[in-house]
């Protein structure tokens, strides 16, 4: 793959007007084809045939082969992200008491990571991505981190100070503690394991991380 590091085009910039319905062939056939292949195997002519169009059709509106990878890992990531703050918004920013945090919170990261996991597609082309040095890619690692990950944690950030505000928790830093959370709740027995594990085996990670939060940043 191109490095995206010589003077990149932002994700969701492409090089002339393209349909709507074109573009979401593409950004589907493309994720399909990134999670098979991977990114340095992928090629343009596997994605044109997994999007049902031209290869022209793709070289006229993206500019090569990383802008194309670039938009398809951000889209894919942006969509994930969208689903995750609609769960904060529901689970994190209602009415809720000192006694009702824990089961609150374990709710919402049940929910992120269980029941409305992302697809196996998109779960695939994230673990490529956290295998990246983003020194390597620094466009594409940037452009995932802003509409995927980066997204879920201001999200999740403005939902725990809103909770240091009503006296819920104590949270000198809402950024360090966001990440503080996703990782407690992400957590496994190791990074082998982590995806591998039960829904049952999960739901105890999920426990354990809630239970060490509160006991760091309850009040």
């Amino acid at each position: 793959m191109t490095s995206t590091s010589n003077t990149p085009v932002p994700a969701g910039k492409s090089t002339s007007r393209l349909r709507p319905e074109k573009r979401a062939a593409i950004m589907e056939g493309g994720r399909a084809v990134l999670a098979q292949y991977g990114i340095e195997r992928a090629s343009i002519d596997a994605i044109a045939t997994a999007s049902n169009v031209s290869t022209r059709t793709i070289y006229k509106h993206f500019k090569d082969k990383a802008t194309l990878c670039t938009e398809i890992i951000a889209e894919s990531a942006a969509r994930v992200a969208e689903d995750i703050t609609a769960l904060i918004e529901k689970h994190l920013l209602g009415a809720i008491s000192v006694e009702g945090r824990e089961s609150v919170m374990t709710d919402f990261a049940t929910a992120w990571l269980l029941t409305e996991a992302p697809s196996e597609e998109h779960r695939i082309l994230m673990d490529q991505m956290h295998g990246i040095a983003s020194h390597e890619e620094p466009a594409l690692v940037e452009a995932w981190y802003q509409a995927g990950p980066g997204l879920v944690l201001d999200r999740l950030s403005e939902a725990f100070q809103s909770w240091d505000e009503r006296g819920l928790l104590t949270v000198p830093r809402a950024d360090i503690a966001a990440a503080h959370f996703a990782q407690l709740v992400s957590a496994g027995p190791n990074t082998v394991a982590v995806s591998n594990l039960s829904a049952a085996g999960r739901s105890i990670w999920i426990s354990a991380g809630v239970d060490v939060f509160l006991r760091a940043y309850g009040t």
